[in-house]
């Protein structure tokens, strides 16, 4: 069973996402949050599997709501998947950096809701790296501070790196092993021990931070 919070400032929308959770099988609504502060309170209490987060409301922002939920939480973090009225929305990016799984705009259909929730509960990302990778290329060259509370590269080995590198090149971890002639397995340990000493919460957030750190280049884009 999946745990769920939900958390939006708009009453109807927020009513409407619990209802249909509760109604679908594999699913526990465990509460329902009206802003950034509450969310983090009932994040801490109720330690859902997954919380379904506003991005923009009054007050704490989702944003910085992720930002303490996944840094105060003990292991393992809940998934954070955010909520959006604009498809790559600027905030989604900056969601990213902090450590979300993925978002979804607020009018996809009910049955992609509840896959998407199940996919980023089983500790997959929410879209594809290639959509990560685009996402990231649209907003990376705007002004932004270090991922909080990363750790430098030089933490990693050499074939650590290299997991991250292609990671930030948008493949998958089946294109990696081809890559560097490893079983998937291997690619998954080297990944989890890359975000274990990096202090990452998501797989987006290690593609964000492979070309904040210049380990990836953005493509060029026509101007």
């Amino acid at each position: 069973m999946t745990t769920v919070l939900v958390v939006d400032d708009q009453i109807l929308i927020r009513a409407g996402l619990a209802a249909l959770l509760r109604a679908a099988p594999g699913f526990t609504v465990v509460g329902e949050a009206a802003d950034g502060e509450e969310a983090i309170k009932l994040a801490a209490d109720l330690t859902p599997d997954v919380v379904l987060m506003d991005i923009r409301m009054p007050g704490l922002s989702g944003i910085e709501a992720t930002c303490q939920i996944l840094g105060d939480a003990s292991a393992p973090p809940p998934r954070v998947v955010m909520l959006t009225t604009f498809d790559l929305d600027e905030y989604v990016y900056a969601a990213l950096r902090v450590g979300a799984s993925g978002f979804l705009l607020k009018d996809t259909p009910p049955e992609r809701l509840l896959a998407a929730i199940a996919t980023v509960a089983s500790g997959d990302m929410l879209f594809a790296p290639s959509v990560t990778r685009r996402l990231i290329e649209a907003y990376v060259d705007r002004p932004a501070g270090p991922v909080k509370g990363c750790a430098g590269l030089d933490v990693l080995t050499e074939r650590e790196a290299a997991v991250l590198e292609l990671v930030g090149r948008g493949m998958s971890n089946a294109e990696i092993a081809g890559e560097l002639v490893i079983t998937e397995a291997t690619v998954k340990t080297h990944l989890n021990r890359t975000m274990t000493k990096l202090n990452l919460a998501s797989r987006a957030q290690a593609v964000v931070l492979a070309y904040e750190t210049g380990l990836v280049a953005p493509q060029s884009r026509p101007r």
